[in-house]
């Protein structure tokens, strides 16, 4: 494939992760929780989210092109399977509502997100340094997801 191509396919696989969430994110369930003082705006999570899903396929990509799955595939599939773990946070918080289940998972996500960065640090520190917002993120999220499961 070429490279272009592929950095496309990348950057679109991630996006695939926020694809389930349209369909779970109705209603105002969330509107009515109980939220810490700290809690964002709800139009501040699309634009991070936008960045980060872009500077993951950046990133994923860089250590894609060092081999592709034949010689990285500890970091690919370590990136693989926290993408998933990505895509089942918002169907557990937001579709069904299970704040304390999806606390839980977001904590293996965050997990998965460290072992990719140090699994791609090996690669390219480009790649591991892209993803250093994204753990941020994430752990500002994990932060929020238990606060409002105790509040809630």
């Amino acid at each position: 494939m070429p490279r272009p191509l592929a950095l496309l396919f990348w950057i679109l696989l991630c996006f695939t992760a926020a694809a389930g969430g349209g369909f779970v994110m109705t209603g105002d369930w969330y509107a009515m929780l109980s939220k810490p003082t700290w809690n964002p705006p709800s139009w501040v999570f699309g634009p991070v989210w936008t960045v980060l899903y872009i500077m993951m396929g950046v990133s994923v990509w860089l250590v894609w092109k060092e081999g592709g799955f034949a010689r990285q595939r500890r970091p690919m599939t370590l990136f693989l399977v926290q993408l998933v773990l990505n895509a089942i946070w918002t169907p557990l918080f937001f579709g069904m509502h299970m704040l304390g289940t999806a606390f839980a998972e977001i904590i293996l996500l965050w997990l998965a997100i460290l072992a990719t960065i140090l699994a791609f640090r090996r690669v390219s520190s480009t790649a591991a340094w892209l993803l250093v917002p994204y753990l941020l993120w994430v752990s500002f999220a994990t932060v929020l997801n238990g606060t409002l499961w105790r509040m809630n």
